[in-house]
Parts: structure tokens; C-alpha cells; sequence
């Protein structure tokens, strides 16, 4: 079992200096997904054909409006969000009670983030507006500060997989056979600040997809997230995701389908192809975990900037959002908060929330009040 240690994310021997870049990192890691989630958002369900005759020849330019709202985010960055919620209060149950499974907490909060969208559990469901809410009661999943963010109650397209597997969870695995990208898509904060984030992701992940390939997917995900969080060039990153990817696939006798698609992107990016709609889907549609990784993988390596980057990662016919949120995650984290077009990271739906769970994430600023510790 994963344990979390509160210096893993606000490390009281660290320099000012040190955790403002961390923090930097954190806010553009998570600012840019949620630019590469909107992006994508418009055009999640559109093939390529239909893009350009909606947008252009160049396919998507620009944050537009979905959902009736402009730069709206979708279920990518809503878990996301929970995902990091879900670290922090591990911390805050870690110095609570000396203990902590940090895979359940997250559970927990993933629960939080399925009443949000209406579902119910075996949990009594929770409304912000709801006068009847016991706020302080031990026993209650719904509490803490991000919930109460009305704007995260919106439905955005969820998969299939991530509320059935949540609504009826009665363990942390999840009896389905799915790898889908819900599995990859929403765990770039465990590779920000856990200290095994292979290993935690993978079992995050495994709560609501129950396919290794999924599973690993995630863990390879969170793990490129850290090296690059640590200061690694992002080909070196890859490369060692490659190699701990094989090395668990070898560990768990699964097979070695997201060793191969990660392989399969660094192949496409050394032969010096530009991303096109075309050599994105010779990689897949990213509706499945390691196809999600592998078309990010692509896209990031290929990018000489962030807008470069994201938006070869939502003009394809497969699943633009996703792999505009993965994208951004990892280029977002790479350029820093600066480095992302201050349109797009000022007017993207929940910036303000999104960078408040970045701070509370790296600098310590997180409160057994906002993130109450269970």
C-alpha cells in the first residue's frame, strides 16, 4: 500500500525559491491541461473532416465556446482537479493520524466529483446549496472547498466507465475490463507530488478501470509528469518512462501495449513528421489509455511551443480533448504558467480555481478547513 508522506508536497526544507518554481511548474502543468481540455472540448466527437469544414483548413485556432460557456473544461480537468484533491487530503490525513491510504482518499474524492455530476452512490448525495448539510461531520464524503465551486456541477461529457465504475464501487478495483482514456487522463497531480507515482497512479487508476493496460497507462502517465517535474529534458523523460513502463509490464506478466505505443510515438517524432490529423491516428484515436498517451507523447515531443503542441493534440477524429488535456499537462509543465498564451490561461473556465489547487498542491498553502483530513 501507496503511503504519502507530507514533505512529498510541501517540503518545509525547501527555499522560497525553490517551491515558487515548483509551483510555477504545478500551475502550468494544470493550467495547461485545462487550455488543452477546452480547446479540444468543441470538437471531442467530430472526425477530422468535420473539423475543417467547421474551422478551416488549420482545424481549431483558438479556445471557443462549448457547453455554452467560452473555454469551457470538460470531466478531463473536473478529475483533474479531484485527483489533486485528493493528494492534498492525503497529506492532511498523513499528519492527522500518522497514517494513510492515499488510493482511498482519492477514491473519496472521486466520489465527491460523480455527485457533482449529478449520481448518486450508496453515499447521500450533496448540492453546495443545500441548507440541510451537516459541513462538519466526520462521516460525510461531500465536504471540503472544491466542491462547493458551482461551476464544477456542470455535466461535461463524463465516460461511461468512470460513473459506472464510481457509482457502484465497493472496493478499490473495478470490476469492468475497460482501459479507456479516463484511466490516463486525470492523474498529471500524482506525478507532480508523490513519491511513487508509477505505482500510485496505477492504482488510482485501477478504481475505475479495471484493464492492466489502462492501469499501466496511468502510472506511465504520472511517472513522465515526474521526471519532467524534476528537471528532466523531455525525450530523457520518455525515455525513462519507456523503460519503467517495460519494466512493470515484465514485473506483472501484462502485456506490453503501452511500452509499445509509447515506443510507437518516439519512432513518429525522430522521423521528424510533422503532426498532422493523418500521423496522429496512425497512433490512434486516444479513446483508449495508451493510444491518449502515445498521441501526447507525439504531440509534446513535436511542439516547439505550448500552442504548437496542443493544438496538434485536439485536430484529429479521435478523442481532442483528452489528448489536448495530456498534452497541455506536459508542455504546460515544461514552459511554465508564462510560457501559455496569456489569453488562453487567463480566460480558460475555473483558471482562478485551478490555480489555488496548484498552490495548495506545491506551496503549503492547503488548510485542514478547505481540504479536511478523511
Amino acid at each position: 500500500m501507496n503511503k504519502i508522506n507530507p514533505e512529498s508536497t510541501a517540503p518545509a526544507k525547501e527555499s522560497d525559491r525553490s517551491r515558487e518554481a515548483g509551483f510555477n511548474k504545478a500551475r502550468g502543468c494544470l493550467i495547461g491541461g485545462a487550455v488543452g481540455d477546452a480547446l479540444g472540448a468543441p470538437v471531442e466527437f467530430n472526425s477530422w473532416p468535420e473539423i475543417r469544414s467547421q474551422y478551416g483548413e488549420g482545424g481549431v485556432t483558438d479556445l471557443g465556446v462549448s457547453y455554452g460557456v467560452y473555454g469551457a473544461i470538460t470531466d478531463d480537468t473536473q478529475m483533474t482537479l479531484f485527483t489533486a484533491e485528493g493528494m492534498i487530503r492525503g497529506v492532511m490525513r498523513f499528519m492527522d493520524r500518522g497514517l494513510c491510504n492515499p488510493v482511498a482518499v482519492v477514491q473519496r474524492a472521486y466520489i465527491r466529483w460523480l455527485h457533482t455530476q449529478g449520481e448518486e452512490t450508496r453515499h447521500r448525495r450533496y448540492h453546495p446549496q443545500n441548507p440541510h448539510y451537516p459541513h462538519h461531520s466526520q462521516h460525510q464524503l461531500d465536504d471540503g472547498w472544491l466542491i462547493t465551486n458551482e461551476a464544477l456541477w456542470n455535466r461535461r461529457a463524463p465516460g461511461d466507465t468512470c460513473i459506472t465504475a464510481l457509482r457502484s464501487s465497493a472496493g478499490l478495483t473495478a470490476n469492468n475490463d475497460s482501459k479507456g482514456c479516463g484511466a490516463v487522463m486525470r492523474v498529471a497531480p500524482i506525478g507532480l507530488v508523490a513519491r511513487d507515482p508509477f505505482g500510485l497512479a496505477q492504482e488510482c487508476s485501477e478504481l475505475t478501470h479495471g484493464h492492466p493496460t489502462g492501469q499501466i497507462a496511468g502510472g506511465a502517465f504520472a511517472y513522465l509528469i515526474s521526471r519532467l517535474a524534476r528537471g528532466r529534458e523531455l525525450k530523457t523523460a520518455v525515455v525513462d518512462t519507456l523503460e519503467k513502463t517495460r519494466q512493470k509490464e515484465l514485473e506483472n506478466g501484462f502485456a506490453a501495449e503501452t511500452s509499445t505505443a509509447i515506443l510507437r510515438a518516439l519512432q513518429a517524432w525522430e522521423r521528424r513528421v510533422r503532426p498532422t490529423a493523418l500521423t496522429i491516428e496512425h497512433l490512434g484515436e486516444g479513446w483508449v489509455a495508451e493510444e491518449a498517451l502515445a498521441i501526447s507523447i507525439y504531440c509534446a515531443l513535436s511542439a516547439e511551443t505550448f500552442a504548437d503542441g496542443v493544438l496538434s493534440a485536439v485536430n484529429h477524429s479521435g478523442d481532442s480533448d483528452s489528448t489536448g488535456a495530456m498534452t497541455g499537462n506536459i508542455l504546460g509543465l515544461i514552459h511554465g504558467y508564462e510560457g501559455i498564451p496569456a489569453h488562453w490561461r487567463e480566460t480558460v473556465e475555473l483558471a482562478d480555481v485551478i490555480s489555488t489547487v496548484a498552490s495548495d498542491l506545491t506551496m503549503g498553502t492547503a488548510t485542514e478547513e478547505n481540504y479536511p483530513p478523511f
